[in-house]
């Protein structure tokens, strides 16, 4: 029981406050076992390898116990899909010569949450995104993948990049300028 309540009452926010009041590893547990589904769907989708999605998937949850803390998050599901993503697509970066085995189009584990054609279309529009994002000037897609896909603040970014708070703004800005030209030329 936590918070008075039965765990399967509580809710994803309350299990966050209740992680970062105490850091307590089991409570994040709890919270990260209601989308494993959701995670190794994911991983298994990008990576199409069963045995590296699974260890991208215990990957995500160790870099859970930090990024939680440093985040401030208000959707955790859609916030940890999109950290599942990233570090696939980073994982994919970083193995671009590895084979991997072609696995059926039919199989596919989920938690229902996206039906096969709202996935498909997701997909798709993620595929342009990060298509867009790479014709970017280096340093607008360097503060756009910070700002927007790490989730990171203005002043974070100031101190990764040593670019001033004015640059990262404008960075940021024609980033997204440029994205929203770049994908509607390719609708």
């Amino acid at each position: 029981m936590l918070l008075n309540k039965p765990i399967t009452e509580v809710t994803d926010q309350e299990l966050l406050q209740h992680y970062r009041a105490t850091s307590d590893r089991q409570v994040l547990g709890y919270l990260y076992s209601r989308y494993t589904s959701l995670v190794y769907g994911v991983c298994l989708k990008y990576l199409k390898d069963r045995e590296d999605a699974k260890d991208a998937a215990m990957n995500v949850f160790e870099k859970l116990i930090h990024l939680l803390e440093e985040h401030d998050v208000n959707h955790f599901k859609s916030w940890l899909y999109v950290t599942t993503r990233n570090h696939c697509l980073m994982y994919l970066r970083a193995n671009k010569n590895k084979t991997t085995e072609e696995l059926s189009p039919f199989l596919m584990e989920t938690d229902g949450v996206l039906h096969h054609e709202e996935a498909t279309v997701l997909e798709a529009n993620l595929e342009k995104l990060e298509k867009c994002i790479e014709k970017l000037a280096e340093e607008q897609q360097r503060c756009v993948r910070l700002f927007y896909m790490q989730e990171k603040c203005y002043q974070e970014i100031e101190t990764e990049t040593g670019f001033t708070s004015n640059k990262v703004k404008s960075y940021i800005q024609n980033g997204k300028r440029n994205l929203k030209i770049c994908l509607e030329r390719h609708e």
